[in-house]
């Protein structure tokens, strides 16, 4: 918390919501992961970008230009697409939450302001639509750090399961809700995949899950 570095990267991600999350924790291990990644070949995916708080914050810390690496932002910037809900996510009122948080401003649905955010670097794509839709717009081959954080298990298990062969040895993922209370089925999705690979996901205190590929 007195590190300059985080103070910066922190700052950053704050500037880039217009709110503190206090999300301290959180960005501290994102922080990790992506300076972990950064010394691995592959680029950077994110799936679940919202304002673009800790991404912000990654590509501040790392001087994302100078790192040569291409950072792919893929979210729906409207909210949770009903049509990839669960059951029981259906259920747990999961769009009504989804739909509440897009009303509040909570969930971003101002594209142009989110590009905006990300303007300050060159090596940036932004992909709108709904994952797993969109996830044949990634381009790169190599993979080095893929952050998930989509509040619904279908699309998270399909992003993780779509790109995995393209993670490179030691990649990095991050997941933001796998351990995170009310997010059971996002959790139970990973687990799943995960064991059909066997594959061990580490809960983190934070919430987060974290998987590194072998």
């Amino acid at each position: 918390m007195s590190d300059p570095r985080y103070i910066a990267a922190y700052d950053r991600g704050v500037q880039a919501s217009g709110t503190d999350y206090q999300w301290y924790w959180r960005v501290h291990m994102g922080l990790w992961a992506a300076r972990t990644a950064a010394n691995r070949p592959g680029d950077f995916v994110e799936c679940g970008v919202n304002y673009g708080f800790l991404s912000s914050a990654i590509m501040a810390d790392l001087d994302w230009d100078y790192t040569g690496k291409t950072f792919y932002l893929l979210d729906t910037y409207s909210g949770i697409d009903d049509r990839f809900l669960s059951a029981e996510e259906k259920s747990g009122g999961v769009s009504g939450k989804s739909q509440k948080w897009v009303g509040d401003g909570t969930y971003t649905s101002n594209i142009d302001a989110v590009k905006a955010n990300f303007s300050e670097w060159s090596n940036v794509r932004i992909i709108q639509g709904s994952i797993p839709e969109t996830l044949t717009q990634i381009d790169s081959t190599q993979i080095a750090y893929l952050h998930i954080d989509m509040n619904c298990m279908l699309p998270e298990v399909a992003a993780l399961e779509f790109l995995w062969d393209r993670l490179v040895p030691g990649a990095i993922v991050l997941l933001d809700d796998y351990a995170f209370f009310g997010y059971q089925p996002q959790k139970d999705g990973m687990d799943e995949w995960a064991a059909n690979r066997n594959i061990a996901i580490a809960s983190l205190p934070t919430g987060q899950g974290l998987l590194i590929k072998p």
